[in-house]
């Protein structure tokens, strides 16, 4: 069976993860979106963790692949 469910779910999530980053890097200094979660950049943070989540993913779906 060569279907390993890894790289497209690390896949996804890896490109979701940039976006969501890319999303709050680009609205950090809006002070307003930001006031009900006290502040915090919520979009950046949880766009790394979607990131290396994913990049976690990709990583083991291309070690599972390799051959010894």
């Amino acid at each position: 069976m060569g279907l390993d469910i890894r790289f497209p779910i690390g896949l996804m999530f890896t490109l979701l993860g940039a976006l969501l980053s890319a999303y709050g890097l680009a609205t950090g200094s809006d002070s307003a979106l930001y006031a009900s979660s006290l502040g915090t950049n919520v979009n950046l943070w949880w766009g790394l963790v979607l990131f290396l989540f994913g990049a976690a993913m990709l990583f083991f779906a291309w070690r599972g692949r390799r051959k010894p």
